[in-house]
């Protein structure tokens, strides 16, 4: 695999370097994060002892992972992973989906990867009662909801005979991520009305609790031909990338009632190279918007275009470290903006407080390839 060349094809922002060189190095790097015995990715792979050592296994990142893997074939590059060894794997025991979020990703995997699974697999589901089941749809957590509501489009695009029949639970979600949307389009983390966590944290989200929704409501309005969805989407999507750093950087947490942002760090590789692509990327496709000028100054920030002029591509592994973070000062920041009081600018604050985290995760690397494996043309592939 290491030979494989990825070229670029054309697009209106022509700042691409290094794409195809971080393709090829997420090929490669995902190797020794899979364990072949369990059919299984690592939860994280960290520097240990001077070494890199795999921790634990993930279903949720097998299944990024393998929606990455499967857009990187589609595009024409040979996978390194048997992907019907590890969907049949995946699928051969369910008892692992114990949360909503779980249950939505495979849903989405389903309707990406091996659609022809979802007809028998349906019933086992029972996705007409998963919202009240689950304390991620009791709660309702954002990008829980958003997970979810994209496997439902998913599916329902690859079966169009049971789109009615999809579109009822996904209405049903739809309402319930809406709420948790801001006026100024930022999401909360769950809802602020149904437990004390909700009222105590409900209305900060992550940068996740952004992009999900942003990419659920674009696949929502393809499925269920819901225009309102993608005007929300649309409000979130501006709204992150007016609030983006100098340097490209994509925050960390987002206050849903004020419209700003509550805290900046970590900044997390993932967001710049994999999850803000894959999602404006997809959504502005839908709208006929540019976001690439957005796109490319955040994958600008992976190489030491960031606060330490770090370089966060590692060749030597095949990986980009997992983030640059506050080593003090960031809790309390985000403490304050929880109770409506904004401290100084998110971009101020000592050099000296910040700090790389030596670790990756395969969910990160299977983004990426997600993000960008099919707007790449294959120069070579592998074997030939």
């Amino acid at each position: 695999m290491n030979n494989v060349m990825l070229a670029p094809v054309e697009f209106r922002n022509q700042n691409q370097e290094g794409v195809g060189r971080l393709l090829s190095l997420a090929i490669k790097g995902l190797v020794p994060m899979f364990d072949r015995d369990q059919h299984l990715f690592c939860y994280s792979l960290k520097v240990k002892d001077g070494a890199m050592a795999r921790e634990g296994h993930s279903h949720r990142y097998t299944m990024m992972t393998l929606m990455g893997l499967h857009r990187l074939q589609e595009s024409g590059v040979k996978s390194p992973f048997d992907m019907n060894e590890i969907s049949t794997s995946l699928l051969r025991d369910l008892t692992w989906v114990d949360n909503l979020g779980d249950l939505g990703v495979l849903l989405w995997t389903l309707g990406i990867v091996c659609p022809e699974r979802f007809p028998e697999l349906q019933s086992r589901l029972e996705l007409e009662t998963a919202l009240h089941r689950y304390r991620g749809g009791r709660q309702a957590v954002t990008m829980e909801l958003a997970w979810f509501l994209t496997g439902l489009a998913y599916c329902a695009l690859a079966y169009p005979e049971k789109r009615q029949e999809l579109e009822v639970p996904a209405s049903q979600v739809y309402k319930l991520l809406t709420k948790n949307q801001g006026d100024r389009g930022f999401f909360g983390h769950q809802s602020t009305s149904v437990s004390f966590a909700g009222m105590l944290r409900g209305r900060i989200g992550s940068f996740a609790d952004q992009v999900y929704p942003i990419y659920a409501l674009t696949q929502f309005s393809k499925a269920f031909q819901h225009p309102d969805a993608l005007g929300r989407a649309l409000r979130c999507a501006n709204g992150i990338c007016e609030e983006q750093g100098s340097r490209g950087q994509w925050w960390w947490h987002y206050d849903a009632a004020s419209g700003r942002v509550a805290e900046g760090y970590p900044v997390f590789s993932v967001h710049q190279h994999a999850m803000a692509p894959m999602t404006l990327f997809e959504f502005g496709d839908a709208v006929k918007k540019d976001f690439t000028p957005f796109i490319y100054k955040g994958l600008q920030w992976i190489n030491r275009k960031n606060e330490l002029d770090f370089e966060m591509e590692n060749q030597a592994h095949s990986l980009v470290w997992r983030c640059i973070y506050r080593s003090r000062g960031g809790f309390a920041r985000y403490a304050k903006a929880r109770l409506g009081k904004f401290p100084e600018p998110i971009e101020h604050g000592r050099r000296s407080d910040l700090k790389v985290l030596y670790e990756c995760r395969p969910y990160e690397l299977g983004w990426l390839l997600y993000a960008f494996a099919k707007r790449l043309n294959t120069a070579s592939r592998p074997g030939e």
